[in-house]
């Protein structure tokens, strides 16, 4: 579990210190800020692409050798990210960097799974997410300081590290798999025109964008509305990115307790949190607390998605649960962009955390009929 972790933390690290970052590239390269903001939606273009895609044509491939294929075009991807020389260059090597990402952690989920004990698959599949998590904590600051104090390339050359070692881990600590299942594209695809999949995904896709629509835009929140001290911002995101670690340990837990119940619960309880942020935002203490809270309720929300995916999606669960981070992917981008409309029409840094609720409230307003229609089909 600690290996494919390994994997995860890589990949959180890439994924998050390239925002911090952008800055530092921008007069590098001399971007402006919008185009700067290109590199970060190249990685998540390949994010969404790579992840059905891969997932589609490798079914017949095992999954520990699909797992080391992916950690080498992981490492690929920042390896050229390190030497890149031109703003195309950039773009391509971020894009390639981001297409095994979701499907990583699709075939370490179902290889978790495989490998736990009777009854706890939920905190199987969580601890092997816990690395990306441990990321915001860990793998971001450092890889900031580094890129900040000797140039940005030298982040990805940290992450790029951190790739050799998963191989290598993957390689010495996972067992051959080659008695899982394969499967084809046709079988895969077949996850396209399950109605519970998509539902599911469309769960994540609106009920976890609402913990984006607070994060994009956390640093004026904080800084207009609470009072915080701008070069002190690196603790709140420290004190999320503890809220996340948490998070996931306990929503693999819950998933083990009771599938259905503990997406609804923690959806109703993010809208709690969410709404209470408008208040709890005016004040430095409060505002840091209530900001770990949302860290801790979306990440526990991931585990659980990602489980249920494996439960409905029959012999296509390796494009399901890969299709789990494209739907989170989008939900990222959705709640950033809901966010940023809400405080565009001006009202206020207190407004996103409203809109985020209400995003988590058209998740659980999904999840009634998702529920309904699998308990019917079960009785």
């Amino acid at each position: 579990m600690i290996a494919m972790a390994l994997g995860g933390f890589g990949i959180g690290t890439t994924e998050f210190v390239a925002m911090g970052l952008l800055n530092f590239i921008a007069d590098d390269m001399g971007l402006s800020e919008d185009k700067a903001g290109n590199i970060i939606s190249a990685y998540a273009l390949g994010v969404v692409i790579g992840a059905p895609l891969i997932t589609t044509l490798t079914g017949k491939i095992p999954r520990r050798r699909l797992a080391l294929i992916l950690v080498f075009a992981f490492t690929v991807g920042n390896a050229l990210t390190v030497f890149a020389h031109s703003f195309g260059f950039l773009l391509a090597a971020r894009f390639i960097a981001g297409l095994p990402h979701g499907a990583y952690f699709s075939v370490t989920a179902l290889i978790a799974a495989s490998l736990a004990p009777a009854g706890q698959r939920g905190k199987a599949v969580a601890l092997t997410g816990l690395g990306l998590s441990i990321a915001t904590v860990i793998g971001v600051p450092a890889a900031q300081w580094l890129g900040a104090t000797f140039g940005w390339n030298w982040a990805f050359a940290l992450v790029a590290a951190v790739g050799v070692v998963t191989f290598i881990a993957l390689w010495v600590s996972v067992p051959h798999m080659v008695l899982m299942p394969s499967s084809t594209p046709k079988t895969e695809l077949a996850a396209l025109k399950n109605v519970q999949v998509l539902l599911t995904l469309a769960i994540g896709t609106v009920g976890f964008g609402g913990m984006f629509a607070v994060y994009t835009y956390i640093s004026w929140t904080l800084t207009e509305r609470a009072g915080f001290p701008e070069h002190l911002m690196w603790l709140p995101l420290m004190i999320y990115g503890i809220g996340m670690v948490l998070g996931t340990f306990v929503g693999g837990m819950l998933a083990d307790w009771n599938l259905e119940r503990s997406i609804a619960g923690i959806l109703i309880v993010l809208i709690g949190v969410l709404a209470v942020f408008v208040v709890a935002s005016t004040n430095p203490i409060t505002a840091l607390i209530n900001f770990g809270a949302i860290g801790f309720m979306g990440s526990a929300l991931v585990p659980n998605l990602q489980t249920r995916l494996m439960d409905v999606a029959g012999d296509a669960q390796n494009l399901a649960a890969a299709l789990n981070h494209s739907a989170l992917n989008i939900a990222n981008a959705s709640g950033a962009a809901v966010g940023g409309a809400v405080v565009a029409a001006g009202y206020g840094y207190a407004a996103p955390a409203l809109a985020g609720a209400v995003m988590a409230a058209a998740g659980v307003a999904v999840w009634v009929p998702t529920y309904l229609l699998r308990k019917r089909a079960v009785a």
